[in-house]
């Protein structure tokens, strides 16, 4: 389980670095709007994401 655990974690970071990676001023840009979302706002990101996670594990599995 827990190598299932961590290639979940290292694929994740491998993705969230690629637009970094590419795109170093798209990815600044994107930051700096994210800063001015409200606490709110961020947690609807959040929460939206981790349903879709889920959706996809869900059809995966």
């Amino acid at each position: 389980m827990w190598d299932t655990f961590l290639m979940a974690i290292a694929l994740m970071l491998v993705l969230e670095g690629i637009l970094p990676f590419i795109s170093p001023k798209a990815w600044r840009e994107t930051f700096q709007k994210l800063l001015q979302l409200e606490d709110s706002q961020i947690r609807f990101i959040g929460l939206s994401a981790m349903l879709v996670g889920l959706i996809i594990l869900y059809l995966v599995n």
